[in-house]
């Protein structure tokens, strides 16, 4: 597996807040993040049908145009009833005229379990795939997951996306529900993340 050894790092987002989480998580390993967005690149198209590929479309392409390093994440909600969807279409699940409607996207999926008597619990699971690309065209994939099942009607107020109908294993809470704090340190972001440091940041 190869090590991180430069200073710079681009994050192959156009989004503030994922540049500020990811930033933080890397801030003790001494490595200066920039976004994708910062650098005016622009975001390619996602045409693969899986979470690793379509993660490392984004990192590839802002390696190239960088010629820095580049980190990008993909990630969704797979339903075990529904043949894994939501998955990589996750936030089109969301989509509407006017922007993206979550509550609209939650009420899809589990209306998509009633109409076929999906037995309860009804399995799922979120995944984060990051991919750290070179240049030079070398990768690494880390794969997160956190294991739960949908609940209705949807709970909570924290989060985002999916997190109002997702409980974890072993949870009396929704992601929606729990302290940002607690979902954070055991979420399937956090999972892949530690994956990654682990492999290639950590001394």
């Amino acid at each position: 597996m190869r090590r991180f050894e430069g200073k710079k790092l681009v994050i192959a987002t156009h989004n503030a807040g994922k540049l500020r989480e990811i930033g933080s998580l890397l801030a003790p390993f001494g490595v200066e993040v920039t976004s994708a967005g910062a650098l005016g690149l622009e975001e390619p198209e996602e045409t693969e049908d899986t979470f690793a590929g379509n993660a490392r479309i984004k990192a590839h392409a802002a390696a190239r145009a960088s010629g820095l390093p580049a980190l990008s994440d993909d990630s969704g909600l797979s339903v075990d009833a529904l043949g894994g969807a939501p998955g990589v279409y996750t936030a089109d699940w969301a989509e509407t005229p006017t922007g993206r409607d979550f509550n609209l996207a939650m009420r899809k999926v589990w209306e998509k379990c009633e109409k076929i008597a999906a037995p309860e619990p009804r399995v799922a699971r979120f995944h984060c795939l990051l991919c750290l690309a070179w240049p030079d065209g070398h990768d690494e994939i880390f794969d997160g997951k956190v294991e739960g099942h949908l609940i209705w009607p949807i709970r909570g107020e924290h989060g985002f996306g999916f997190d109002p109908m997702f409980q974890p294993v072993g949870e009396t809470e929704t992601f929606g529900e729990m302290d940002p704090s607690r979902k954070h340190a055991m979420s399937h972001r956090a999972d892949a993340f530690a994956k990654l440091v682990a492999g290639c940041f950590a001394a």
